[in-house]
């Protein structure tokens, strides 16, 4: 199974690509995108929205994980991360890619085993579970990492009940 994380976010939205072998985990690609306050929202947007259709097209994914955003004391920003994860999720179903959402709370528990884990042990856990050489870098691929981690160690029962959701 091969899974594209994402962690949206229209400043910074990060991603990350695992893949089943053997048995384990490998990391396959990540990183991030940066966009532009001085950028159109909707430039921003469809730059976020290309660069998502543009990893399903060159790596082909079985499912696409995006971390649920979470509504904190700035609206504004919460808002924001909303228009990244909504270009996000049209270009998984422009490609028919099958969406799965976690909580930050459900990602954390699955990789560290503790739902309010830190950015530090989210990104060291992540090394561990991939056999990566150094942490990830930044948080966003990180994080991205971990969603895409999440939905490739959940039960088989879980995954089919969401794909078919």
């Amino acid at each position: 199974m091969k899974v594209l994380g994402i962690d949206p976010g229209t400043a910074a939205c990060g991603y990350g690509i695992v893949q089943g072998s053997g048995g384990r985990l490998q990391a396959v690609e990540f990183g991030w995108w940066r966009t532009s306050p001085r950028e159109a929202p909707e430039l921003r947007l469809n730059r976020i929205h290309v660069a998502v259709a543009e990893l399903i097209v060159r790596h082909e994914p079985d499912a696409v994980a995006l971390e649920e955003s979470f509504v904190g004391a700035d609206a504004r920003i919460a808002l924001s991360v909303g228009q990244a994860r909504g270009a996000a999720l049209v270009a998984c179903a422009s490609a028919q890619v099958q969406c799965i959402e976690y909580p930050p709370a459900s990602v954390k528990s699955a990789v560290c085993g503790y739902g309010r884990a830190e950015k530090a042990q989210v990104q060291r856990m992540v090394r561990a579970i991939l056999a990566l050489e150094t942490n990830p870098t930044p948080n966003h691929a990180s994080d991205a990492l971990a969603v895409a981690i999440c939905h490739a160690l959940a039960p088989p029962l879980l995954r089919i009940a969401e794909l078919s959701a």
